[in-house]
């Protein structure tokens, strides 16, 4: 499947859950010589590399408080993800679903889909 947005600004977009949006590195599907690929085969190759560019706020947490007396907190809570914008990720293609935003191609991607993940620093 894919969705074509046109006139939108990455900062507006609000990422839901652990889901992650990935730019691909090589999304035009070239070769490293330069060369073509159909989508074909490119479909057929099953791990891919791209950059993390936005994250959502991680795996949602059941709420303890079985008692009723207790005031309900307003906030969720989460267990954070492991991506971090910035980060170069190995990744399950088939997993994903392509966007195209202001005519480049994204994924949409769980987070259970990376495999690896690259980070240039470690604070």
């Amino acid at each position: 499947m894919q969705l074509s947005i046109d006139n939108k600004e990455l900062d507006k977009f609000i990422m839901i859950g652990d889901r992650v949006l990935m730019r691909p590195t090589n999304p035009q599907g070239k070769t490293k010589s330069g060369l073509l690929l159909p989508p074909l085969v490119q479909e057929g190759e099953k791990l891919q590399t791209g950059y993390v560019i936005k994250t959502g706020p991680g795996i949602p947490l059941p709420s303890d408080d079985n008692e009723t007396w207790k005031k309900k907190e307003e906030k969720m809570h989460y267990l954070p993800l492991q991506a971090e914008i910035g980060d170069l990720a190995v990744y399950l293609q088939s997993s994903g679903y392509e966007i195209i935003i202001n005519e480049d191609k994204y994924l949409i991607l769980p987070h259970s889909a990376i495999l690896m993940l690259i980070r240039e620093s470690f604070e």
